[in-house]
């Protein structure tokens, strides 16, 4: 893992799967939080945009087949909700993803738009 970087507007998260180990940079673009090098063509994605001065709007959850079942959607979320929380606002999710994962699990509940 020598010579891997997080910059700043990043994060890195450690995915593992059938024992091994990818390090895996979610970023921050205009218009979401993504995986990969590029906002336009993201491996995963979350966007969302900013309806009123206080709610962000998630809008879509999209996650690659080689990234699936390895949690990256939930970590796009919590990169959402922390954010949320850094700038005071809410969450508005349209997404059904993103509205279920919030529904469901209390650590959201502070961020979640009524």
């Amino acid at each position: 893992m020598g010579g891997f970087a997080c910059t700043l507007n990043t994060d890195c998260v450690i995915m593992k799967e059938r024992g091994e180990v990818e390090i895996v940079e979610i970023r921050r673009g205009v218009n979401s939080f993504f995986v990969g090098d590029s906002e336009d063509k993201p491996l995963a994605a979350m966007t969302f945009v900013l309806t009123d001065e206080d709610v962000i709007t998630v809008e879509h959850t999209y996650v690659a087949d080689e990234l699936r079942g390895q949690g990256v959607g939930r970590v796009l979320l919590e990169q959402v909700a922390d954010w949320a929380r850094r700038e005071n606002k809410k969450v508005r999710p349209l997404c059904p993803y993103a509205k279920a994962q919030m529904e469901k699990d209390e650590r959201y509940r502070d961020v979640l738009h009524p």
